[in-house]
């Protein structure tokens, strides 16, 4: 006979400024229960779980506890400001009989001493927090709304770890897919304010969506409804685009293949290949590159070569200095030793994982076009403004829609598809992935792999890099950087293990209790001061403007004929050069200390 549901939500309905949110919603949680929650960015799966937890009050339908049962829910946006530090705020979470022990552990593992103060904590630390409150007292049910956001591979992996050893029930919304296939044993997909529900994890949601959606899609044909909304090309999109990227999947491990073939032929090669023969192929390469900040390798003696098409996927603890990494291959930080050159003709894009801004007043189809015209430029190829929206799933009645009344995922979206449609052959993508839905995460991933260009991706998503990446580049700790042919997994069946790398973040915390620790250690309990971050901010467009000067005074001194007409132009012109060299060695390092500070304070 199976258990009572330890928590039981009925025919949920709300409504939020006269639209209805969730409609007739079905929530059942029994004892020891791995259950996901699933469907796209602001269908309402926060709030049905705010609803499960309390904290919410459904305008109709029944929710019921079971006497006795505790629940613990992690909230995406956790508020610490009533407590005077961490250890104070796990704490608050245990209740009466808890070990209260393991509030101390469970921040130790997090990486965490329990001291930091709650107004100095990045949002990675927060989160760590919180995860702590709410794992301390091993509830009978877990609620947790995106645990994995702010999260590195490390933490991601003992954060698994830690779940499955729990006798807890969970429900989790998550979007990265790999941490909801290995923890997931039932799938509630909430879709148009209802739930159905599947008695398996989310490794089968996929397929399963698809047969509910065909199926529907027929019913509706029989019944001789056109399909013209905007909401059902949405849905009913999902299995073509599906379909599509299996089949993409095929062709990316053939080209996982070719690279482990190229590595093993050219491994001999002598580099003495003309510039021109290279011209188009090439695209970076970096001899014996270093790069030390305040004694700490970041980057110690790495050889890579990529060519045109390559798909390279970079990995490692926060802190590691992957943003750092990524600077020296495109050109816009140089090495400490070593020299990178690129490839001609590059046209580069970047998203950082920051995300830049766009203006909150211009239309979606402005934004795209950058207000020149209805067509925007994709692989070289014009493609009209519409329907390039569809692909990345706005309607057409949004091309006049300003950008500020976008919801988060839609200007998510959006960001992503300004980044693709800029004229490019190499794509440098930092964190894509944060705060997108799996459906997003779809379409990002079919847009990679059918660029025809080399992509740079720095991602903590397993899945995501096992379905885009042609290598993996891995942080081994010391500045030590090692490449494995293919994605996430097989790097991991290489390897031995995943990224390892907390005992490094462990050591670079102070213990409790530990009143002599200092430098950066005790300097990653704070936030960047306000020069600070006014430094960070401007200095790549002061190294621009820097490197542009260099550039001007170097052709003045390129005149052969200049020291013999006018020496004392020429000694003038070679102080200027010393000054402004030094400048801009001095401000790449300042750059480079504080973007290492502030990966290591996001960590």
């Amino acid at each position: 006979m199976a258990s009572p549901p330890l928590l039981l939500l009925q025919d949920i309905a709300l409504t939020f400024g006269g639209t209805p949110l969730i409609e007739s919603a079905e929530l059942s949680v029994s004892p020891g229960e791995r259950a996901c929650l699933v469907g796209r960015n602001g269908s309402g799966k926060s709030t049905l779980l705010k609803i499960a937890a309390g904290l919410v009050e459904a305008d109709s339908g029944k929710r019921f506890v079971q006497p006795g049962a505790t629940i613990r829910y992690l909230a995406q946006e956790p508020d610490l400001s009533a407590y005077p530090h961490t250890l104070a705020f796990v704490e608050a979470g245990l209740g009466p009989g808890d070990d209260p022990y393991r509030a101390r552990y469970l921040l130790e593992q997090l990486g965490l001493t329990g001291e930091e103060k709650p107004a100095s904590l990045s949002g990675g630390e927060a989160r760590r927090a919180a995860l702590a409150q709410v794992l301390a007292p091993e509830p009978d049910i877990l609620l947790l709304d995106e645990p994995t956001n702010h999260l590195d591979l490390p933490a991601i992996e003992w954060l698994e770890s830690e779940l499955k050893s729990l006798r807890s029930a969970l429900v989790l919304i998550s979007h990265d897919r790999r941490f909801l296939e290995n923890l997931s044993q039932s799938t509630v997909w909430l879709d148009r304010g209802r739930t159905r529900r599947m008695d398996r994890g989310f490794a089968h949601f996929e397929e399963w969506r698809d047969q509910v959606l065909e199926q529907e899609e027929a019913e509706h044909h029989k019944l001789g409804r056109k399909l013209v909304a905007e909401a059902d090309w949405l849905r009913y999109g999902v299995t073509a685009r599906r379909k599509r990227n299996v089949r993409r999947l095929g062709n990316l491990h053939a080209m996982r293949q070719q690279y482990r073939d190229r590595k093993r032929a050219v491994g001999t090669v002598s580099m003495t290949l003309s510039e021109a023969e290279q011209s188009g192929t090439l695209v970076v390469e970096a001899e014996g590159i270093s790069k030390s900040y305040g004694g700490r390798p970041i980057v110690s003696n790495l050889s890579l070569r990529l060519i045109r098409g390559d798909r390279l996927g970079i990995v490692g603890p926060n802190g590691a200095g992957k943003t750092t990494l990524i600077n020296m291959l495109t050109g816009a930080l140089a090495p400490g030793e070593g020299r990178v050159r690129l490839g001609a003709n590059l046209q580069m894009v970047t998203l950082d994982q920051r995300r830049a801004s766009l203006d909150p007043d211009a239309t979606v189809a402005e934004t795209l076009t950058g207000g020149r015209g209805d067509t925007v430029i994709i692989g070289g190829q014009a493609k009209h403004v519409m329907g390039y929206m569809k692909d990345f799933l706005f309607s057409p009645e949004q091309a006049r829609t300003p950008v500020g009344v976008l919801s988060g995922g839609e200007r998510n979206r959006l960001m992503l598809a300004r980044a693709l449609a800029q004229p490019s052959n190499l794509l440098v993508l930092d964190e894509p992935t944060n705060d997108l839905d799996l459906e997003t995460l779809d379409l990002l991933q079919e847009m990679i792999t059918d660029y025809s260009g080399t992509v740079l991706l720095v991602s903590h998503d397993r899945d995501f890099l096992d379905r885009t990446v042609g290598s993996v580049l891995v942080s081994e700790g010391e500045g030590r950087w090692i490449e494995y042919a293919g994605g996430y997994s097989d790097m991991v069946a290489q390897r031995g293990q995943g990224v390892q790398a907390r005992n490094v973040e462990k050591e670079a915390k102070p213990r409790s209790g530990d009143k002599s620790a200092s430098g950066p250690a005790a300097q990653s309990k704070r936030k960047l001061s306000f020069n600070e971050q006014h430094d960070l901010k401007t200095l790549p467009k002061r190294m621009e403007e820097l490197e542009a000067k260099i550039a001007k005074v170097q052709e003045i001194l390129a005149d052969p004929d200049l020291y013999s007409r006018d020496p004392a132009r020429f000694q003038k012109a070679m102080d200027a050069l010393t000054q402004l060299q030094t400048e801009l060695g001095t401000a790449e390092e300042r750059w480079l200390e504080l973007e290492m500070l502030r990966e290591e304070l996001e960590g």
